[in-house]
């Protein structure tokens, strides 16, 4: 009985004064009229709660949204659907869902009827310009007299979560100077990342099938070869990001972190969608969880944060970084001391690549008042282990990055 009377609106609350009021008026002049009145007005907002708390537990609910991961700038889709249970059609129901402020305002829908067994279904897009991990809901519906005396409510359509990740940018094509790995994890050779399927052919000998002869290879070499099947190749990449935040400049959405954040999460996408398998690594250390590489690395990057950490090294130095096979770190503000020393760390692993920012493009007003030469600073030295790439850093400006590769890659 406190819930309805608690579901009573101000509107409600005024009848019920009113009626109060009226009906001590007609007792005191002996107005019968003015009681029976008072009467009516009192009994209105009550009997309303007594009809609305009946239906008020008649409606279930089902959520959706598609996708549940989605780039930041992109939108989702948030489908409810209210199912009446029951055999009698519910009242006005006003429905408003739970979402976070940084969403925008709470979205709210207004549902005259629905009949008895019936259903309806609201729909919703959803945006963000910010990465994170959202709960969507609950879903709070309220029953309402016709008169707006009465609002009962209760939490339907149990919470959602909306991951919204970096922004993704696709990368072209190219060739990466990896190593490929045996199936028992040791290193073969260093060739060109395209995935499993690539056939590694040797010479025909006494013996082998004829089925395995690669007819390609054949003509291309002169010579009768066939398909290597001893062993399963497999292609492994170590992404790195440099998540100090003494090492970037800059706030917000247009700080230097937030780019290395969304040129990690493209590097990542593309190279999962190439085939090649990963392990994701931060200067915390490796980052593990259940699932493929680009699940994993894409909800990682949706809550990241800046650390506390002053060096990067350590995280691959110590072996627990997965570190074998090609590497690629996305770096802030790195001097020439530790560039040496993660090439040295990850020397005999195979070969690396690394996309050094600028730091002080993002920190200064405009881009011409950067530190000239500072992403040269990582090759200097003649022992450093790095060289400049041939490949051009177009975004996001010129002279905001560059491409840097191991100057010896292991054979």
């Amino acid at each position: 009985m406190r819930s309805l009377l608690a579901g009573i609106t101000t509107r409600g609350r005024a009848f019920l004064a009113a009626g109060i009021a009226v009906g001590a008026l007609g007792l005191g002049l002996g107005q019968r009229e003015l009681v029976s009145l008072g009467g009516v007005l009192v009994f209105l907002p009550l009997l309303s709660a007594l009809a609305a708390g009946r239906a008020r537990y008649r409606v279930q609910c089902q959520r959706q949204i598609a996708p549940t991961r989605v780039p930041a700038g992109q939108a989702a889709t948030v489908t409810i659907q209210l199912d009446n249970v029951t055999r009698l059609p519910t009242g006005l129901l006003l429905a408003e869902d739970t979402i976070p402020y940084s969403l925008g305002t709470r979205p709210r829908f207004v549902l005259d009827r629905i009949e008895a067994g019936g259903s309806r279904r609201i729909t919703y897009r959803l945006q963000s310009d910010r990465r994170g991990k959202f709960a969507i809901g609950p879903l709070n519906v309220r029953v309402a007299d016709a008169f707006g005396l009465v609002r009962l409510g209760r939490l339907v359509a149990l919470p959602g979560t909306l991951v919204v990740t970096p922004a993704i940018t696709p990368l072209p094509w190219t060739a990466f100077g990896g190593t490929w790995l045996k199936a028992d994890g040791s290193r073969a050779s260093t060739a060109a990342a395209a995935g499993e399927d690539d056939v590694v052919p040797r010479a025909y000998r006494d013996g082998d099938e004829l089925r395995r002869v690669h007819w390609r290879s054949t003509a291309r070499y002169g010579e009768l070869m066939v398909r290597r099947e001893e062993q399963r190749w497999r292609n492994r990449a170590t992404l790195f990001l440099d998540t100090r935040g003494g090492a970037h400049a800059g706030r917000g959405p247009s700080s230097s972190f937030e780019y290395a954040v969304s040129a990690t999460a493209s590097i990542g996408v593309h190279l999962a969608r190439e085939g090649i398998s990963g392990d994701f690594v931060t200067d915390a250390g490796p980052v593990s969880a259940e699932g493929p590489f680009e699940d994993v690395l894409l909800d990682s990057l949706a809550v990241i944060r800046p650390s506390r950490l002053s060096t990067i090294v350590p995280a691959l130095a110590d072996g627990k970084g997965g570190s074998r096979g090609l590497l690629i770190a996305v770096l802030g503000q790195i001097s020439p001391e530790e560039a040496q020393r993660l090439a040295s760390a990850h020397h005999s692993a195979g070969a690396a690549m690394a996309l050094l920012l600028a730091v002080s493009t993002w920190s200064a007003q405009h881009p011409d008042e950067s530190v000239p030469g500072e992403t040269s600073a990582a090759v200097r030295t003649p022992d450093g282990g790095w060289r400049p790439s041939r490949q051009a850093c177009r975004s996001p400006g010129p002279g905001r990055c560059s491409i840097i590769r191991s100057a010896s890659p292991s054979p």
